[in-house]
């Protein structure tokens, strides 16, 4: 059977999506339902006076109106490994008068029908005492403070050398500041959720980009045993970051299901997404480099200044990619912490890396134009081997032949090296590239495989598919290593009741899910050839476990594929309808189980028995990974054509070639690739919230207003692969590609309409009028 990792086969719930089959967690059927709508603060600061509710109470279907007043009691979320990350961590939701921005969730009504529940918010009248917020960046600059550490626990403050004095004494500098702006995620699909109690147990459908973490930090919130709470989130229509941190909105439906006895489904709208589940900081940050006049840079400085909020501190670590992009002896990197009164801020895509490497690569090309250095050479002339800052190898980098291939494939021949030179028509022609990069992350992941009488098999594990395509890939990795067809696999995810996987964030699930699902299923195997084996009737009986392998559903003798027997085979002469296997990966301390054939509960001695399992697992975790930087890197090259009257920008062609290790499904990942440039040229161009400068509310809270990529912005796109697996990070050698697709690109852009117009914009978006 052939292999079909890295096969671009069609996504297997493409069929369920298409026919609009496939439940949302706003679409499960579940009887007597009860909507809810928030009510939010029209304030930015102060504390709520009194509440009037009797209008609402009386209005036709209304069931209930909570507001601090009358809700339940929240309990102070316990820190957890193995839970979610509650977002406002001084602000759970209706526990209090206080109010920190606008846009609070500060009421829910309940009623019969979505449209009276939404009548009847309209009728509860609040009175508040207002004070003075903080609502803009720049003139609050003075109450920044230097961040002790971020998400994670990443450092913020990071020094080698003396950058200072690099910066001074080399005979080339540039200092500049680039600015980005606060960005919105808009997932096609809106935060949402439907919970459900049953006595003591909390059944949650919801929009999660971590069915397991929720799970944990829900139990904790409300007080309940973690194993009283199942979340499910079988499809997502998209995250990026806002549904991976836990929102008010979500509880608050626990919370509203409980008071009233029945079913609650919340959907936030869209301008409430844009209010109350997340968004990306906005960034200053001032870059200094040093060169001397060859193009060697001697000194980076790389100091950010990022805004969070008044109720949890999320810090947007825009600096950490230029720590390890570029081979110099000085290097100084600081994050600062403005606090305002808006909606805290969370991770989205490439978080920290999309908006620094667009300021570290935008001036990486100024420098090479000041020195009037082709901008590839001055890369290849500081091209790191290492990650200086934690003196670590990079496990696998072949940056080099990005570039190589991204520079031929966008033409960069025929790139003007004089700044508005070339036309086209009415058309200024630029071309621009920069370097991509993000961290290849792992975490431990637990999973299942189960393989049935019949001859089909089953996985299992708690992570989630958020749109990216995980079902198929996992469905490809545990078909090709049990050697059955793609049809006969099934991969279950989604449901928190599974065992526990990876969190869809940071780029980490297929390098942490795929080794657990693997070594599961070689588990499942190495007990069927077990049962064989020992099988007087079994024509592999007294084989050697080492010298059998699988071939299309059957276990064989290596070189002799007409002696062996079916999966089905096996199980049928054993009288059972199916053989478990448990495994998780990549912890410190080895924590393997194979389950019972049968009651799926393992026992300490065969958990100790020596199987494929247990040696998957302990090669993987005998692997050193301590003395690698464990990093994906590509190149991005762009054209743009920048209309000459209107300072109108096309993106006419994007390159990307990425080194990203094994390539799951070709498919797959040049969508997500795909993906990640639209969101890095819409990020470019158009896409801005904007705050009222003095009240602080969003001004840009709908898709109207807030402008992203459409199809008639779309540039003709080229996405190569390397195809160089990394097999340090896993036996997978898959590193993660979500966010990797965003960084650089907006660089690129910026780059490339400095090189079509000579006018270099440091502050996103680069808007016509900016350009004129």
């Amino acid at each position: 059977m052939s292999e079909l990792v890295g096969k671009p086969i069609n996504r297997v719930d493409g069929k369920l999506k298409v026919t609009g089959t496939a439940p949302y967690a706003a679409e499960f059927p579940v009887a007597n339902v009860a909507h809810g709508v928030i009510i939010k603060s029209t304030i930015t600061k102060g504390r709520i006076q009194h509440i009037d509710t009797s209008g609402a109470e009386h209005a036709p279907g209304v069931i209930k109106v909570i507001t601090y007043e009358n809700a339940m009691s929240l309990h102070f979320p316990q820190s957890s490994n193995n839970g979610g990350t509650y977002a406002e961590k001084d602000l759970l939701p209706l526990q209090s008068n206080r109010v920190f921005y606008d846009g609070q969730i500060v009421g829910m009504v309940l009623a019969e029908t979505l449209e009276q529940a939404q009548y009847a918010t309209k009728l509860v009248k609040y009175t508040y005492q207002t004070e003075q917020p903080a609502v803009n960046l720049k003139q609050n600059l003075a109450t920044a403070y230097k961040a002790a550490s971020a998400t994670g626990g990443k450092q913020t403050q990071l020094k080698r050398g003396d950058a200072e004095a690099g910066v001074q004494n080399a005979p080339a500098k540039i200092e500049h500041t680039y600015t980005t702006p606060v960005y919105h995620h808009n997932a096609m699909e809106p935060h949402a959720t439907l919970a459900k109690w049953e006595g003591d147990k909390l059944t949650i459908y919801d929009a999660t980009q971590g069915v397991a973490g929720s799970k944990t930090l829900l139990a904790s919130l409300l007080g309940t045993q973690p194993e009283k709470v199942e979340v499910i989130a079988l499809y997502i229509g998209g995250g990026f970051g806002s549904k991976g941190f836990q929102w008010p909105n979500t509880v608050l439906t626990a919370m509203a299901a409980k008071q009233i006895n029945r079913p609650v489904k919340l959907v936030l709208s869209r301008q409430d997404n844009f209010t109350t589940a997340g968004r990306r900081s906005e960034t200053l940050q001032k870059i200094s480099l040093g060169a001397d006049n060859s193009g060697c840079i001697s000194s980076i400085k790389h100091d950010s200044t990022v805004e969070s909020s008044f109720v949890s501190e999320f810090v947007e670590t825009a600096g950490l990619a230029t720590t390890l992009l570029y081979n110099n002896p000085n290097s100084d990197v600081s994050h600062q912490v403005v606090r305002l009164n808006r909606g805290t801020p969370c991770p989205m895509r490439a978080p920290g890396e999309a908006p620094g490497t667009f300021a570290i690569e935008v001036a990486m090309d100024e420098m090479a134009d000041q020195l009037k250095i082709d901008p590839i050479k001055l890369r290849l002339d500081n091209y790191n081997e290492k990650d200086l800052q934690e003196d670590k190898q990079f496990s696998s980098k072949h940056l080099k032949e990005c570039y190589e291939q991204g520079a031929e494939l966008i033409g960069w021949s025929q790139r003007s090296a004089t700044p508005g030179s070339k036309s086209e028509g009415k058309y200024w022609v630029g071309y621009g590239m920069a370097t991509a990069t993000y961290p290849a992350n792992r975490s431990a992941s637990t999973a299942k495989a189960t393989i049935f009488a019949d001859g089909h098999a089953e996985i299992e594990c708690a992570t989630q598919d958020i749109g990216t395509g995980t079902y198929t890939i996992m469905t490809q990795l545990a078909a090709e290593t049990l050697s059955l067809p793609i049809e006969k696999v099934t991969v279950k995810l989604g449901n928190s009741k599974y065992p526990k996987g990876a969190n869809s964030g940071g780029s980490q699930v297929t390098a942490s899910v795929g080794p657990a699902i693997r070594a599961a299923a070689l588990g499942a195997v190495s007990k069927l050839a077990t049962a064989a084996i020992s099988n007087q009737q079994s024509p592999l009986h007294n084989q050697k476990e080492d010298d059998l392998t699988v071939n299309n559903g059957r276990i064989i003798i290596k070189g002799k594929p007409e002696k062996g027997e079916t999966f089905a085979a096996i199980l049928n002469r054993s009288n059972l309808q199916k053989i478990e296997a448990l495994a998780t990966t990549n912890v410190s301390t080895r924590q393997t189980q194979e389950a019972n054939p049968t009651s799926g509960n393992g026992s300490e001695a065969e958990a100790q028995k020596e199987s494929k399992l247990n040696a998957a697992v302990q090669a993987d975790e005998d692997v050193d990974r301590k003395p690698f930087a464990f990093h994906s890197f590509g190149a991005q090259f762009v054209k743009v054509l920048v209309d000459k009257d209107l300072g109108t920008v096309k993106v006419d062609k994007a390159v990307a070639v990425m080194d990203i290790g094994t390539v799951m499904n070709a498919k797959t990942a040049t969508n997500q690739i795909m993906g990640g440039m639209i969101f890095g040229i819409g990020m470019a161009l158009m896409e801005e919230t904007v705050y009222d400068p003095n009240r602080g509310r969003i001004v840009t809270r709908d898709l109207a207003q807030y402008l992203v990529p459409v199809h008639a912005d779309m540039p003709e796109f080229k996405v190569r692969f390397l195809e160089k697996p990394d097999t340090l990070i896993s036996p997978v050698g898959a590193r993660g590609i979500g966010e990797i697709g965003i960084t650089g690109i907006t660089a690129a852009v910026a780059n490339a309409i400095y090189n079509a117009t000579g006018k270099r914009v440091r502050e996103l978006p680069i808007l016509p009028e900016k350009l004129i």
